[in-house]
């Protein structure tokens, strides 16, 4: 079912392969931990391509290859490599593939990891393509809803912040929709949800500006930072900076079973009095990052 299978977008992945990798990662949980030991991909090789800056997905990535035995190389600043001297992504990218049994490769331009699966015979798997998708992101963001909540099917999720360039909320949104959730969306009229993102979900998503329309009675706030590097104009991103901010005082609005997540990095849309709170759960939901990457690497490369 997964041998050799790229992960490009959230769509390239079944409702029941979504549901093989959560098992998968359920079984990785104690080796991420470092409770048990694992040998499972001795003797392959991981390339972690980012053109990109990345802290929690680079580093699960390598964490995950790690503790199940495996090796990585790869590459965090694209200028220490062959591509300043004008190598095309094509040919980096097949030379990456003969050194390698899978690629994880983030870039800026939307469409990369795509152009990176034509060209490789190993699998590849996107770690975020600009504005585009950021699948592996999606995958841990629902495991973490389903870990807490046991399903999606039902949920009121609301989603707020930067829905136009946040690509994590992209392939969230769309994933969410196939699994039965009811989705909100918070934002500024210029940071809306893309049309063609709409388009994909299954479901009509609800749209409002003030976050005090569903702070009484969602179940899940995904928040995203407003993200200053996709603005093509400086002016234009502090007319939004700030626009939401979940503090202490707002999250006693919320309800009890309620569970606040961010894909991190933060700046200032959630206050640090909130990490204290019994709704935090972003820091867990980065640690889930480590064994559903390990799952998507055993399964990709055909071990379990």
């Amino acid at each position: 079912m997964f041998k050799g299978k790229d992960i490009v977008a959230i769509s390239d992945l079944t409702r029941e392969e979504m549901e093989r990798v959560f098992e998968v990662a359920r079984e990785m949980i104690p080796i991420a931990k470092g409770e048990k030991k694992s040998e499972l991909l001795r003797g392959y090789i991981l390339a972690n391509l980012f053109f990109e800056p990345s802290t929690r997905t680079r580093m699960s990535f390598e964490a995950a290859m790690y503790r199940l035995g495996g090796k990585v190389l790869g590459f965090t600043n694209p200028s220490s490599t062959s591509l300043s001297k004008g190598e095309t992504l094509a040919d980096t990218i097949r030379m990456v593939d003969a050194y390698s049994d899978v690629i994880v490769i983030r870039h800026p331009l939307e469409g990369s990891a795509r152009l990176a699966a034509e060209f490789a015979e190993n699998p590849v798997i996107n770690a975020g393509d600009g504005a585009g998708q950021h699948p592996t992101q999606t995958l841990l963001d629902i495991f973490t809803i389903v870990q807490e909540f046991g399903h999606v099917e039902g949920l009121k999720i609301t989603l707020v912040g930067d829905l136009r360039y946040g690509r994590t909320v992209h392939s969230l949104a769309i994933a969410l929709s196939y699994l039965g959730a009811e989705i909100h969306l918070v934002s500024p009229r210029t940071l809306k949800m893309p049309k063609h993102i709409i388009r994909e979900m299954k479901t009509e998503p609800e749209v409002h500006e003030r976050i005090e329309d569903v702070i009484r009675d969602s179940d899940v706030f995904y928040v995203t930072r407003i993200q200053k590097e996709r603005f093509p104009d400086p002016t234009e991103y502090m007319k939004v900076a700030g626009s939401y901010v979940i503090s202490g005082d707002m999250v006693k609005k919320m309800k009890e079973s309620a569970i606040i997540m961010h894909p991190l990095p933060r700046v200032d849309e959630i206050t640090p009095d909130v990490d204290r709170t019994k709704h935090a759960r972003y820091f867990q939901q980065a640690f889930y990052g480590v064994p559903i990457r390990m799952a998507l690497l055993a399964l990709v490369l055909g071990v379990v």
